[in-house]
């Protein structure tokens, strides 16, 4: 599945669920809940990219100077402690993720909120 499907996929079901929990104060858990989807995401990504060349050679696309893109790409930590790391946090950012289609939960949260006071 493509980052564009998993994406419309995803918006989709999320925009589904805080429409049927609208009505009730669950800001917080939303709030970790969007956390966890945006490191999954992260995790998704570092996952398509497979072979160490292709990660080296984003991870420098994405800003990282080439040693430290070199040695990330190496990385033995597992997929999900990547996806956690600061390397992934600050190069695969809340923006970037926005700009291929991604929508925060709690973009959803306050339009629902809005529109029924």
């Amino acid at each position: 599945m493509s980052l564009f499907e998993r994406l419309e996929r995803l918006n989709q079901v999320c925009r589904g669920w805080m429409n049927n929990y609208r009505l009730t104060n669950i800001y917080a858990k939303v709030k970790k809940l969007d956390e966890w989807l945006r490191n999954r995401l992260r995790y998704c990504i570092w996952h398509d990219w497979k072979k160490l060349e292709r990660k080296r050679k984003n991870l420098i696309q994405l800003g990282i100077e080439i040693g430290q893109a070199y040695a990330w790409s190496r990385t033995r930590m597992g997929g999900w402690a990547v996806a956690q790391s600061p390397i992934l946090k600050t190069t695969i950012t809340v923006s970037r993720l926005k700009r291929k289609g991604y929508k925060p939960l709690l973009d959803y949260i306050n339009n629902t909120q809005t529109s029924i006071w």
